[in-house]
């Protein structure tokens, strides 16, 4: 009798918890549906937030269709990043039209002054994000170029149409990355 009694009383205990935690569904179910649509919601330091999709094996950037996206893995710390920069930055003005950097950092929780002098300090001209889902999707990135964990940064990865361009890893030269743009531009 006693077991049935202790039986019962877990049932509805189990019941009432369960009711009780329903009453977020509709944010429970849009996180996960943007988790499962393999959505990034990523805002930039000029307080805009910009939306990367993963389709298929590549990204794409909302509002950029026909464009080429460069996602740059960086730190603020990095020497190689902080020469990267200015490069970068020479490559967006050139391209201005036709391509857009995003600079994805990936230190947690870094403050926007920090990557403001960081902007400042190295030179970088394009769009630097500062968000909570910035590890997500370098992780997700990195898994797709399938660098392993303990990838080097800074990495870049050019997208055109949510396709593989090419990737970067370590400091390359410019020229190298203008080429592909070139290429990628049918140019």
């Amino acid at each position: 009798m006693f077991k049935k009694y202790i039986l019962v009383i877990s049932v509805i205990s189990a019941a009432i918890l369960f009711q009780g935690c329903s009453g977020n569904e509709d944010k429970k179910s849009s996180a996960n549906e943007m988790i499962a649509a393999k959505e990034y919601v990523l805002t930039g330091l000029d307080k805009k937030q910009y939306i990367v999709k993963k389709d298929g094996k590549g990204f794409r950037l909302d509002g950029a269709e026909s464009k080429i996206v460069i996602f740059d893995i960086f730190a603020t710390w990095c020497p190689p990043c902080r020469a990267a920069a200015s490069h970068l930055s020479s490559l967006q003005e050139k391209y201005k039209d036709d391509l857009i950097i995003i600079g994805i950092t990936i230190e947690d929780n870094i403050a926007d002054a920090k990557l403001q002098e960081f902007a400042q300090t190295y030179g970088a001209k394009y769009l630097l994000v500062n968000s909570d889902q910035n590890r997500r999707l370098v992780n997700e990135l990195v898994l797709e170029l399938e660098l392993g964990e303990r990838f080097p940064i800074p990495t870049m990865a050019m997208y055109k149409d949510a396709k593989l361009i090419n990737y970067y890893v370590g400091a390359t030269e410019e020229e190298f990355i203008d080429s592909d743009i070139r290429n990628a531009l049918g140019n």
